[in-house]
């Protein structure tokens, strides 16, 4: 069984956006709708809305959204440009926000001057929907290209939330095991809860359910403890942002997965679309880290667990060197081994 989907267009240009509210899960699900530029913004900051791919998604409609207002075509291109420039404050790490504001706008830079408003709306329309529909295929291809890499295995551990939730539908680590899954290979997951929001036991273990894959969620502290009892024998991730030699910006907690993993011999393997690289980053020292609010470790669901004036550090992001990824898998292959001249020779060809 499919989840529904993460996010989606309704209507024509004039149309609006529709997104699961994230924040909710498991106990509800429920849709949202976007009518304007401040909305998007808001769900892409308070995590309504997640994932590198589907905030990217969420940021091109954004931009459709600020077409809607503009009166003739000069006004719509001076909406769009300011709309771009704000959505990319709401999260810094994340690279697939950015290359799809910077997509949209070179799009539309590229348009004829004699376009009407409404053809301009109605085309960057299509252009979003266009990354969008991209984006499903590159998932798939995620799963097909990465699914051999797990032939032998029957336990794996995954972090965070990489599923349909945090792309178009059907994710890119989560992809790996859906398609092993699918082929009729018999899988268990070990999902870390994912501290401190919590998205693999909120999401992750959701999705696994309503794939009815078997899945067992532990504490983020038992990964090791389940790789040393032998339960696991390869891990999958998503990734934010992949620097040019291969190091990897993901949430936060998944630099020690990998230490782990190489501690035990147990691969890691990392899955992301080609969109997430960043090759004008020469390594992952370069990744800027959103810092998150304080209330999220002290406060977690408005509960306070944590002494008041204490201080906090909350990185919602960590970075895995790329010497302890055994693969990236991408839509155009697997990266092996990771190095700088390994990505580039599969991204460029």
């Amino acid at each position: 069984m499919s989840i529904p989907a993460t996010l989606y267009w309704s209507g024509e240009a004039d149309g609006h956006l529709r997104l699961i509210d994230q924040t909710l899960l498991p106990n509800a699900l429920v849709e949202m709708e976007c009518h304007d530029v401040p909305t998007v913004f808001e769900a892409i900051r308070s995590l309504r809305v997640r994932g590198a791919p589907a905030i990217g998604i969420a940021a091109a409609y954004g931009l459709c959204l600020a077409a809607q207002q503009a009166t003739d075509a000069s006004s719509l291109r001076t909406a769009v440009a300011a709309a771009a420039e704000h959505l990319a404050t709401s999260r810094p790490t994340a690279v697939n926000l950015f290359w799809a504001l910077e997509r949209m706008r070179a799009w539309l830079d590229e348009q004829p001057a004699d376009l009407t408003v409404d053809d301009l709306r109605s085309a960057l329309l299509t252009e979003a929907q266009t990354i969008h529909d991209e984006d499903r295929r590159m998932c798939r291809a995620i799963g097909r290209r990465g699914a051999p890499l797990l032939a032998h295995v029957q336990g794996v551990l995954t972090h965070c939330n990489a599923g349909g939730l945090a792309t178009s539908e059907y994710g890119t680590a989560l992809a790996v095991i859906y398609t092993a899954h699918e082929s009729g290979q018999s899988l268990h997951v070990y999902v870390d809860e994912t501290r401190p929001l919590l998205q693999g036991a909120r999401l992750t273990a959701w999705e696994l359910q309503q794939h009815g894959i078997h899945a067992t969620l532990i504490c983020d502290s038992m990964a090791a403890h389940v790789m040393q009892a032998g339960r696991v024998q390869a891990v999958v991730v998503g990734a934010d942002r992949i620097a040019a030699n291969g190091d990897v910006a993901n949430k936060i907690g998944t630099y020690g997965v990998a230490l782990a993993a190489a501690a035990h011999g147990i691969p890691f393997y990392v899955a992301a679309p080609s969109s997430t690289f960043d090759l004008a980053l020469a390594s992952g020292q370069d990744i800027p880290i959103e810092q998150r609010a304080a209330e999220e470790i002290t406060e977690p669901f408005g509960t306070r667990i944590a002494p008041t004036k204490i201080n906090v550090y909350n990185p919602a992001f960590d970075v895995t060197p790329a010497e302890y990824i055994a693969a990236i898998i991408c839509e155009q292959g697997v990266i092996q081994p990771v190095t700088a001249a390994s990505i580039r020779a599969l991204l460029t060809h």
